[in-house]
Formats: structure tokens, sequence, C-alpha cells
């Protein structure tokens, strides 16, 4: 199977945008499905330097990684397998996410962006690179169902219904974690009450151009973009 060259500049910008923005630095991938049965995955090379025109990978959702598709973009298998909603991930290493993880702990939804997750983010007890199928079942039985997954010491998945939104959540969750973080620091975690569900469920819209405006300020200045 061949992805169109339109979905590979998508791709692309998308890389650039995580690496750019602080999201992924040497490691990381994002992909978009292609069908029930494929997907394209990024180069392999770190996001932020990814050339104008330079190809991703197509991937099987099952079966064994084509040779030099990284060991990671398991978890990427095991989301398009489970999940037939979701059309694109991230795998990243935001800072404050990262931070968090190494303390067990996972952003809560206490602002506008932290609403996205008001379902609460999955928690993966385990600092070891994913390069095994088992492993990569393990972590995404942890997400579940919902958007984001943390693996301790070792980043980020998320993924969203589009590759924008899936590029837009990466950047939401790290804000929820700096808030997080700003708020632990302060010692106001106390006085700090999280969105009930309810007000998650008003606040999380995707109408009004959220996702759009969002993708743009992301991946504005780049030369594919």
């Amino acid at each position: 199977m061949k992805a169109d060259e339109a979905l590979q500049r998508q791709l692309r910008v998308a890389a650039r945008a995580l690496g750019r923005h602080g999201l992924a630095h040497a490691y990381g991938h994002c992909s978009v499905r292609l069908g029930q049965a494929h997907f394209l995955v990024c180069a392999a090379r770190p996001m932020g330097v990814i050339a104008a025109g330079e190809p991703g990978r197509v991937v099987p959702v099952r079966g064994p990684l084509p040779e030099g598709v990284l060991g990671e973009v398991r978890l990427h298998q095991q989301i398009y397998q489970r999940r037939p909603g979701m059309q694109a991930v991230t795998r990243t290493m935001p800072p404050a996410v990262m931070a968090l993880g190494t303390a067990r702990r996972v952003p809560q939804p206490r602002h506008g962006m932290g609403a996205y997750f008001g379902a609460g983010v999955g928690l993966w007890d385990d600092p070891q690179l994913v390069r095994d199928d088992a492993r990569a079942v393990g972590v995404i039985d942890a997400m579940g169902d919902r958007a984001a997954v943390v693996m301790r010491g070792n980043g980020v998945v998320v993924a969203g219904a589009s590759l924008a939104k899936a590029v837009a959540l990466t950047w939401y969750l790290e804000d929820a974690a700096r808030i997080e973080l700003a708020l632990l620091s302060a010692g106001l975690e106390p006085e700090s009450t999280p969105l009930s569900a309810e007000e998650c469920a008003l606040r999380a819209t995707d109408t009004g151009g959220i996702f759009e405006r969002m993708w743009e300020y992301l991946t504005a200045g780049d030369p594919e973009a």
C-alpha cells in the first residue's frame, strides 16, 4: 500500500510541530491511519529534523514491523487494532509530563485544556522501552479508552480522531502537566479543584475551530504547512 503525498506532507508537518514545540526531542514518532489494515508512520529520525519531502513508512496494523521501523511503533499498532475511531497517534516525551510520570502521577483536569482529559489519563508503571508486543499490549491496556497514557519515565502516547487532534491533545496534556507542576511547587494543590465530569464535558468542545486554530499555531512557519 502507498500513501498519497498530501498525507505524507501532513504527517511531516505534524512531526516537525511536535519537535519545534518541545514535545519531542531525539526520540518520538507520530502516525496516521491509512485504513483498517495499514498506517503511515513518520521517518525514523528526530521529528524536528525530518526534511521536506522525506517520506514516512507504511506499516501493517497487524503483524511484524517492517525493517527500519522503530520498535515502539508497536504502540501505534495496538491502538489501531483496538480503536477503529482513532485516526492518529503521537508518541512523545514532553518534559512536564515526564516529570510527573516519574512520580507515578498524571495531570488532573484543572483548566480548560485539561478538560479534554476528563476521563483521566492512563499510567503504565514501567520505565523500560516498549520493544516487544507484550509490553505494547500492557501499555495500551493501561490506556483503555482514554486519550492518553503516561509511561513512567518514558513519555506519553496520545490518540486522536484526526492527526490535528492528536497533535493538539499532546500539547494540551503537556499544558495540563505544567499547571500540575506549578501548583505542586507553589503548595497550592489542596486549594485547586479539578474540574468535575460535567465541567469537563461542557468545556472539552471541538466546535469553534478549537483544534484548527491549535493546528495553525503549532504548524506556523513550517516549510510545508
